[in-house]
């Protein structure tokens, strides 16, 4: 009895935690689907991502720790010949303006960013300020990703209403490369649940890691490379199997032609 009340306490103030929340990355609850989640955002919160002045706070130079793995396929890339680089859900270019810093960029590169209309909006704003020339590009329709020669999704699929199986099932010509990072991932199961972004709460998809494989394998990929983000942490409070998401990645490619 005292256990269940000081339960039910923990999650009441956990509650009021997230709906209050400006500044950490918090999640709740459990939902039959990511429709079903996004069907019960609080009428108190913006729904999502789309948002011009709390897109202008994710400007950033930085490289962290778990950009990695992804800088180091990037880079292959290049160097391989692939500049045709489509970011899905890039925000205002975060990882172009951190990775150009420490890699060569070609002149003949292209980095186009897809993203939410308030979100490209400021987007281009900054490439304006920030001299990115004509190489940073921006849309709002995943489709133009079609003959691109990387799919790079960073932090950004777990936001998605469309899956990553629905995305390459719509592109006549799929990506030589599919570069997945910070992507949130289950062992297990997929959950869906609401992230608190500070200036919204989001829908979101925690998705089975042998599923996201499945999905490229069939769609006529092999996998390159597979990693754990490592000190980025994840945890959904008082769900059922909540203590066991991650953040991870995956680098595939396109299987030759037979």
């Amino acid at each position: 009895m005292f256990a269940s009340l000081q339960s039910a306490r923990e999650k009441s103030a956990y509650e009021k935690r997230f709906m209050a929340n400006r500044e950490e990355n918090l999640f709740m609850g459990s939902f039959d689907s990511f429709e079903h989640a996004r069907s019960q955002v609080p009428a108190s919160h913006a729904a999502g991502y789309d948002n011009a002045e709390g897109a202008k706070t994710l400007y950033s130079h930085q490289i962290y720790n778990w950009d990695y793995p992804a800088l180091f396929w990037i880079g292959d890339a290049v160097q391989k010949g692939m500049h045709r680089i489509f970011d899905l859900g890039g925000h205002v270019g975060i990882k172009y303006y951190a990775f150009r810093r420490v890699i060569d960029f070609p002149a003949q590169l292209t980095w186009q960013v897809c993203d939410l209309p308030g979100v490209v909006e400021t987007g281009r704003v900054l490439a304006a300020e920030r001299d990115a020339g004509n190489q940073l590009r921006f849309g709002t329709d995943w489709r133009e990703a079609d003959g691109t020669d990387v799919l790079f999704i960073s932090g950004a699929l777990q936001y998605l209403p469309t899956t990553l199986a629905e995305i390459l099932g719509g592109l006549p010509h799929k990506p030589r490369r599919v570069l997945l990072n910070t992507t949130a991932m289950h062992g297990e199961r997929t959950i869906f649940t609401h992230n608190s972004i500070g200036f919204g709460i989001c829908p979101y998809r925690i998705q089975h890691q042998e599923e996201i494989q499945r999905d490229l394998v069939a769609a006529g990929y092999r996998r390159r490379d597979a990693w754990i983000n490592e000190g980025k942490p994840i945890t959904v409070p008082f769900v059922d199997g909540g203590d066991l998401p991650y953040y991870g990645g995956m680098c595939f490619d396109a299987q030759p032609a037979r």
